[in-house]
């Protein structure tokens, strides 16, 4: 049992464990970029943190709640969905590139423009379209468990989709600009491509003849996670004026998805290749 003496010193730890939490949530919500608090989803990570639960939620029991049920027809809304992202990506895709263009970006070392000018907002507001584009790229999962397509639900797919939410809630929280513009920029172009893929493969079986292609997709994405991954390495060595902390992080992160995209890559291409010869 214990003793009268430990309870009150328990008691106290525990407090003093709250306070740190406060004081670490406080900091959190008060030292944000003041530009983008307002916006959408950026203030706390509360929300982000219920839709990433809801996500994994959702990913642990749909295929459960689908089991004996037919698979849904979504030709017409994957469709809609697809093409939608190809123009989302696109208009992403030329604010990056102009707004980075127009500010004189560095593409090796570009500190955040902190200022309300209208170039600075530009690249906050295209940066929060990059984050939102992630919550609603999490519909991707919704459907392949609708369709019953299981085997598309992979740890890397997962992984991806529930964190990249987090990088980029991150992102637009205290680094709305700077260097996370090269992230935003590579990555909308390889999703013009990806979306255009899905988009013509949900026309229907008569459109595989023209998507010999998708190897190359996988390629391409894997080339993005090498720049990047170059790209913040040189930057954690070198004097610049962004935070060593989230090149780390993106750094990390670009690592971890070299290795699993190289495994995807190996698995469905080189593997099932050695298997039928």
């Amino acid at each position: 049992m214990m003793s009268s003496k430990e309870a009150p010193s328990l008691k106290c730890q525990m407090a003093s464990t709250w306070q740190r939490v406060q004081s670490m949530r406080q900091w959190i919500l008060e030292n944000g970029d003041k530009r983008t608090d307002p916006w959408l989803l950026v203030y706390s990570p509360m929300p982000v943190a219920f839709i990433f639960l809801l996500y994994l939620g959702v990913v642990w029991a749909g295929p459960k709640l689908m089991k004996r049920r037919e698979p849904v027809d979504l030709k017409a809304v994957l469709i809609v969905y697809n093409f939608a992202m190809v123009c989302l990506s696109v208009y992403m895709f030329h604010e990056f590139l102009v707004t980075s263009l127009l500010s004189n970006y560095s593409y090796l070392c570009q500190p955040v423009d902190y200022s309300t000018s209208p170039l600075a907002m530009r690249m906050a507001k295209v940066c929060w379209w990059f984050f939102f584009s992630k919550v609603i790229e999490l519909a991707d999962t919704v459907f392949f468990i609708l369709r019953k397509k299981n085997s598309q639900l992979t740890f890397l797919h997962v992984y991806h989709h529930g964190t990249m939410i987090f990088n980029w809630w991150a992102g637009v929280k205290y680094l709305a600009g700077g260097q996370s513009f090269f992230i935003g920029l590579l990555n909308t172009f390889v999703h013009i491509v990806m979306y255009s893929y899905y988009g013509l493969a949900a026309l229907g079986p008569h459109m595989q003849k023209y998507l010999w292609w998708k190897r190359y997709l996988t390629s391409l994405q894997l080339l993005q996670f090498v720049l990047l991954t170059t790209h913040t390495g040189y930057n954690l060595f070198t004097e610049c004026d962004f935070p060593d902390s989230m090149n780390a992080v993106v750094f990390a992160y670009c690592v971890s998805l070299i290795a699993l995209f190289s495994n995807f890559y190996y698995q469905s291409y080189l593997n099932r290749k050695s298997k039928k010869t």
